[in-house]
């Protein structure tokens, strides 16, 4: 007997609900604190830019390393018991945060999340949102996918925030630094409960992943494997995330930005960073929807537009000193650009011709090559930014925005025309 269409409906859309809240919180603990707080976290940990960008850069090295271990890990296993010891394991290392430790073991966290989060999470979840997808909506499945996870990302900044903003004194430039340290902690204890919890939810939420023809696990074959590392579809495509990757990645100085150049004090710098976090699930979902429409190749073309033209005008030198509005309307155009593509980019594994059966070791390949910003992004904007203290530093970030931006747009381009001339 067939299931009723309200039971596969409300199937599916927990599913869909698992996996979004899954792929945000599992981020939580080792971006979006800094990301929202980086100021604040800066001055709590005693870290120089350069250092919290190397701790960065040290998740990146062992996320290489671990993409390549995920994908195949991915095809083989179920995606909800990966998914949940992923969640768990992140969790922990919110433990070790809340002792606000040394330098030197805040890089051997960030090098443990870079394995709970990627050998352990990435390619699951990708696989899993692009089964959900089928053959007609995955345009539709991976906008969702990261426009909810915006949605979250966005609310869960907006509280902790106003929570931050309850615990220091009415006057936020009177805060001490053990009321600060406090006031952070409380956000570390929520994010890692968080984290944890979403591991319980997707328990009940996400069937275990079975061969539909025979009933048992997928198995591994590597003429496969290496069939599809050989596509050039996989290798642009790995090139198009990495160039977006590098805008992702300078939202995190969106903030510190605000903080030293518009001059805001801290909370209103971290309330101004969660701007761009409410455009992405907008950008994400709109972008996801015309992609299926109209081509997500089209979509990623414009999407690089949009960042070129507001990375630039963030490099250009003109923002200065209560400039706020146009700041404000600089980083929503750049965040349309850059969370429109956060929901394209795996899309487009459809248009390239990649065998829905080898997803995941799809996944790790070209996320090997398309994450290399965690190596080189953090590192690289602590080296700016305290070289050229000031304005000058980020406009230096977001020169190398703007470069890595127009690459972006002739890949594209080149991804369209090899898509079309490949056999179906």
């Amino acid at each position: 007997m067939q299931p009723e269409p309200e039971t596969t409906l409300a199937r599916r859309t927990l599913t869909l609900l698992a996996l979004i809240t899954a792929g945000e919180a599992a981020f939580f603990l080792p971006f979006l604190l800094a990301r929202v707080f980086r100021p604040t976290v800066l001055d709590v940990f005693g870290l120089t830019n350069l250092e919290l960008g190397t701790a960065y850069g040290i998740y990146g090295i062992v996320a290489m390393f671990a993409y390549l271990c995920g994908g195949p890990l991915a095809d083989r296993f179920g995606a909800r018991n990966m998914l949940i010891i992923a969640l768990v394991t992140t969790a922990l290392g919110g433990v070790v945060l809340l002792t606000i430790p040394t330098l030197s073991t805040l890089v051997f966290l960030y090098a443990w999340w870079g394995i709970t989060t990627i050998a352990l999470f990435w390619a699951p979840l990708i696989k899993a949102t692009r089964e959900w997808g089928g053959e007609l909506s995955q345009g539709a499945a991976f906008g969702l996918l990261d426009g909810g996870r915006g949605l979250l990302a966005a609310v869960t900044g907006s509280i902790m925030v106003a929570v931050f903003a309850m615990m220091l004194p009415v006057d936020p430039e009177t805060a001490t630094l053990p009321q600060r340290t406090a006031a952070l902690r409380q956000i570390i204890l929520i994010l890692l409960s968080i984290t944890a919890g979403t591991g319980v939810l997707l328990w009940f939420a996400l069937p275990a992943t079975r061969n539909k023809q025979t009933g048992t696990r997928p198995q591994l074959s590597l003429r496969g494997i290496a069939h599809v590392y050989s596509l050039p579809a996989v290798w642009l495509q790995a090139f198009i995330i990495l160039c977006a990757y590098v805008g992702f990645r300078s939202i995190d100085d969106f903030s510190l930005y605000a903080n030293e150049v518009l001059e805001l004090n801290e909370v209103d710098a971290a309330q101004l960073g969660t701007v761009s976090l409410w455009v992405r699930p907008v950008a994400a979902i709109l972008a996801g929807y015309l992609a299926d429409r109209i081509g997500a190749g089209r979509m990623t073309l414009t999407s690089f537009a949009l960042i070129a033209a507001g990375s630039a005008t963030l490099a250009s030198g003109y923002i200065g000193a209560g400039m706020y509005v146009f700041f404000l309307l600089t980083i929503v155009c750049a965040s349309l650009g850059i969370f429109a593509l956060r929901g394209l980019y795996f899309a487009i594994m459809k248009e390239g011709r990649i065998p829905l059966a080898f997803t995941g070791s799809a996944v790790g390949f070209v996320s090997l090559i398309g994450y290399t910003p965690d190596v080189f992004m953090g590192p690289l904007m602590g080296y700016l930014l305290d070289r050229s203290p000031g304005a000058a530093g980020h406009q230096q970030v977001f020169w190398v925005v703007t470069i890595f931006a127009v690459t972006g747009l002739v890949a594209s381009l080149m991804f369209q025309r090899v898509s079309r001339s490949a056999p179906d």
